[in-house]
């Protein structure tokens, strides 16, 4: 047993090498004992075993590779038939034990999904049977070609003596296992062994007929030339693969070798063909090209399948100009898998499949399904942007038919995201994303629709992914960082606090406002931690400005804002009293602002958190007030003491006079709000006629442009007032 294998996968006695070399050999074992008794081989099982290992450990790491090639499994299926594996039994043995093993002994691990190991390893298979099948047809040509010089001898020796040639001939002739037919120069068959009349089914469909005739639609017109060049002297032979049609109609694929018979000097005579059946072989080959290509479920084409034909059609060297592609995810099947099982939604699936078969209308179009339930349709060549649309059209109203399973009727919609336009702009892997960030806008529509690839807003849902895949690391980079907007006294202009408002510094894209990643960070629950960050930055901020002027009156308050998610947090009240606890900042100088939208309608257990928070002493603000459609008389009840007017209460105040409207409800809110002993705080001030208006109006304290803009925590005791309008 050679050491090659062993020392590859590193054959210590210990470690993850060691365990994936056990692995592999497991394999092999299997593999031995499935193929050796079907094996011609004067090696012992020993000696074969060793003989497999090199060749597990190629398809071993052809499974495994980042970037995948099954080539390198074709040198795998002509190693197998050098060490004599030709029995016709051996093939399928030989895949039967790389299909069921080979993923599971040899896995590519967690980093390649498995669908798609499954993939690779039919397709390794494909490659092994390619090779096996080119080494036994190059070793059966030896081996006729052998026959055939045999054959050529004892035809030269018959001249020579006729009575003892003739039948050296004849024994090699009818004795040989592949089909030999001789013609004369102008294509008569004058010649043909049993072999060969067995194959074509009678030696009367084949004798006295011309090679002429045997006209198949299934061979490439290429090849129709190959004998006129043979005869004219263009080449000495040709080796190509043929149909034929046998007397029972059936079709005939052989393995066909021509050459030209002639004496030791003069023209040639005959033409000599060699034959071997591949009928069988190319039915498995076909077969095993169909699994390796096609959804088992649906029978759809698979998801490389689609590849290959959407990098043929993308190639610029190619024949199709322009592509259209819908690509339509089901919505709500995760629904129909969780409440009545997948063997339903299989069903459904099927069904789904068959519908949009039947939505193509021409040879150019091709549907697949490349994922759990989502399909794409290629369209190549379209004569515009209406004939893709068309397709979609017709796929959604496929779709808006109930689907009748067990008696009950399933509805399933669809959202598609469609992409057209010239090929060479763009790869496979583009195309595809852009149709899926389409689909998903079609979705946020509102699904059972189709929209249009635009390159902006796929610009922006590109910006957007990165922006979210980058969150939790530029939180551990120290990307962040929080600027205040100072809070102001209306009644004497008196700095009481600030704001705290984080900002993303970000190393591309600059600095970014919080309506810029706040939603993502929402949507991640990234939230939570962010949240937890800012709140200890304003809190030792505070503390820090109360250190500084220790006998500045009252202390400076610190506004933090929390999202709703924060709300939810098991250990939001913990967070808060810790911050206190760590920072030494007074509860009465913190201010949690919450939007109205968060605790308007809010249950009690919603609520729980905050009454808890408020009653350490912190003060609560419900922010945006005004947004919404508030029930005034909930303000009772919730644990608010600060009331913050939305700033479009105070537009209609920049000038003088103001709007009468706008005066009106801001005192309505303003005398309700005292009356429940809450603070108001006014957003968005911009003019002096806003904040001299607001004073009239009794509210009690002012924030926006017309004080300060949000800036470094150091500004706020060097605070200039300036009419921003």
């Amino acid at each position: 047993m050679t050491a090659g294998p062993a020392a590859a996968d590193g054959g210590g006695d210990h470690g993850p090498d060691h365990d994936a070399y056990s692995n592999l050999r497991r394999f092999v074992t299997i593999w031995c004992r499935a193929i050796y008794s079907v094996t011609a081989t004067s090696m012992t099982r020993g000696e074969f075993e060793a003989h497999l290992i090199p060749q597990a450990a190629v398809l071993r790491e052809a499974l495994r590779a980042e970037r995948f090639d099954p080539r390198p499994a074709v040198g795998v299926g002509a190693a197998l038939v050098d060490a004599h594996c030709t029995d016709p039994e051996a093939l399928p043995s030989i895949l039967g034990v790389i299909d069921a093993y080979l993923v599971l002994y040899c896995s590519p691990g967690d980093d390649l999904p498995a669908d798609q190991a499954r993939i690779r390893c039919s397709r390794l298979q494909h490659a092994v049977a390619v090779g096996f099948s080119q080494a036994l047809r190059e070793r059966t040509l030896a081996e006729q070609e052998s026959l055939s010089r045999a054959a050529l001898g004892a035809q030269a020796e018959a001249e020579r003596a006729l009575a003892a040639s003739e039948a050296k001939f004849r024994a090699v002739f009818e004795g040989a296992a592949v089909g030999i037919g001789i013609a004369d120069m102008d294509g008569n068959v004058v010649e043909i062994n049993q072999a060969a009349a067995r194959m074509f089914g009678g030696e009367a469909h084949i004798r006295r007929r011309n090679v002429r005739d045997w006209v198949h639609p299934e061979n490439d017109p290429a090849i129709r030339g190959l004998n006129g060049e043979l005869m004219r002297g263009e080449r000495d032979g040709y080796h190509i693969e043929k149909a034929y049609m046998r007397a029972d109609g059936s079709v005939l694929w052989a393995n066909l070798q021509v050459t030209l018979l002639a004496e030791a000097a003069g023209p040639p005579q005959y033409q000599l063909a060699l034959l071997e059946d591949i009928t069988e072989r190319r039915g498995l080959l076909q077969r095993l090209r169909h699994q390796a290509t096609h959804d088992a479920l649906t029978g759809l084409p698979n998801r490389a399948l689609f590849f290959e034909r959407l990098d043929q059609a993308l190639d610029p060297d190619g024949t199709v100009t322009r592509i259209g592609l819908c690509y339509l995810d089901l919505d709500g099947f995760k629904t129909v898998n969780d409440s009545l099982g997948h063997a339903v939604g299989d069903r459904l699936l099927v069904d789904v499949a068959e519908r949009l078969r039947e939505c193509l209308t021409s040879p150019d179009q091709l549907v697949a399904r490349i994922g759990g339930d989502e399909f794409v349709a290629l369209y190549t060549d379209p004569p515009g942007l209406t004939a893709v649309t068309d397709l979609a059209t017709r796929i959604l109203d496929a779709l808006a038919r109930p689907v009748t399973l067990d008696g009950r009727d399933l509805r399933v919609h669809g959202s598609i995201g469609i992409v057209y336009g010239p090929v060479g702009s763009r790869g496979a892997a583009d195309v595809l994303r852009s149709a899926d960030i389409t689909m998903y806008r079609a979705k946020e529509l509102g699904g059972n629709r189709y929209e249009v690839a635009d390159p902006d807003a796929d610009a922006r849902a590109i910006t957007r992914h990165g922006l979210t895949n980058r969150l939790p690391e530029a939180l551990e980079r120290g990307e962040f960082f929080v600027e205040y907007q100072p809070l102001i006294g209306l009644e004497n202009g008196a700095v009481l606090g600030a704001e705290a408002l984080v900002r993303w510094g970000h190393p591309v894209h600059g600095v970014l406002g919080p309506d810029q990643f706040i939603p993502l960070a929402e949507s991640t629950g990234q939230i939570v931690p962010l949240g937890r960050w800012v709140l200890e930055q304003a809190a030792r901020q505070a503390r820090t400005w109360q250190s500084e002027h220790p006998g500045a009156g009252r202390p400076p308050r610190v506004n933090v804002n929390l999202s709703p998610i924060q709300l939810h947090h098991r250990d939001l009240v913990a967070e808060v009293a810790g911050v206190l606890d760590e920072t030494g900042l007074p509860p009465g100088s913190l201010c949690l602002e919450v939007t109205e939208s968060a605790l308007i309608g809010a249950d009690e257990d919603a609520l729980k958190p905050l009454r808890r928070i408020a009653d350490l002493g912190v003060a609560i603000a419900l922010d945006d007030f005004g947004t919404g459609y508030s029930n005034l008389s909930s303000l009772r009840w919730l644990p608010v003491s600060v009331l913050k007017l939305d700033r479009a209460f105070t537009r209609g105040m920049r000038r003088h006079p103001a709007d009468p409207v706008d005066l009106k409800i801001v005192e309505g809110i303003v005398s309700l709000a005292h009356s429940l002993d809450l603070t108001v705080t006014v957003e968005g001030v911009e003019t002096r006629a806003q904040a001299e208006h607001l004073r009239a109006l009794g509210c009690d304290h002012g924030q926006g442009w017309y004080y300060a803009r949000p800036g470094p925590p150091e500004a706020l005791h060097r605070l200039s007032l300036a009419d921003a309008g």
